[in-house]
């Protein structure tokens, strides 16, 4: 019996020295760019969780003229988002390249893929840790639209732009 206990106490024992090591080499810096794993599993982590969030929010319905609305948008883009996503969503600015994550270009598939309900979300809800602020407090539920509707028209290079479910 006392056996045991010394393999035990031995086996935590280096389990917890492996982790104070880990610890003390682990960086939460974000100047360096992160690797494949870490992205790759954030961006999974992270597009579940708006999955989640946005079939259980409660959301208007989107505006009947779109061009109207797009056109706005990118007004409300201009004031408000060009800050990080850069001046047309399509060149990220300094700051949101060196934020981490770094900030998406709106013509991204990784943003153009989110439907208009996840969008929307995203948009009025922000993202934790992220830098992505929300804008529920700033902007009502017509300039969350307009936003919405401006960003996926940055990716579509004709007039006609598919609204997404």
């Amino acid at each position: 019996m006392r056996r045991i206990y010394i393999w035990l106490i031995a086996i935590v024992t280096c389990m917890l020295s492996l982790l104070g090591f880990v610890a003390m080499n682990f960086s939460i810096s974000a100047q360096p760019t992160p690797g494949r794993f870490e992205t790759w599993l954030a961006n999974r982590v992270k597009s579940w969780a708006i999955r989640q969030a946005s079939a259980r929010a409660h959301q208007p319905l989107p505006p009947a003229h779109i061009a109207a609305a797009v056109s706005r948008g990118r007004g409300l883009f201009n004031m408000e988002c060009a800050f990080c996503h850069g001046h047309n969503g399509q060149k990220t600015s300094a700051i949101g390249y060196s934020m981490y994550p770094r900030v998406l270009t709106l013509d991204s598939p990784q943003v153009q893929n989110l439907s208009n309900r996840e969008m929307y979300w995203v948009i009025e809800n922000g993202i934790r840790l992220s830098g992505m602020p929300g804008f529920a407090k700033i902007n009502n539920q017509s300039e969350i639209w307009e936003l919405v509707l401006y960003a996926h028209s940055l990716g579509h290079t004709n007039q006609s732009m598919p609204i997404k479910k």
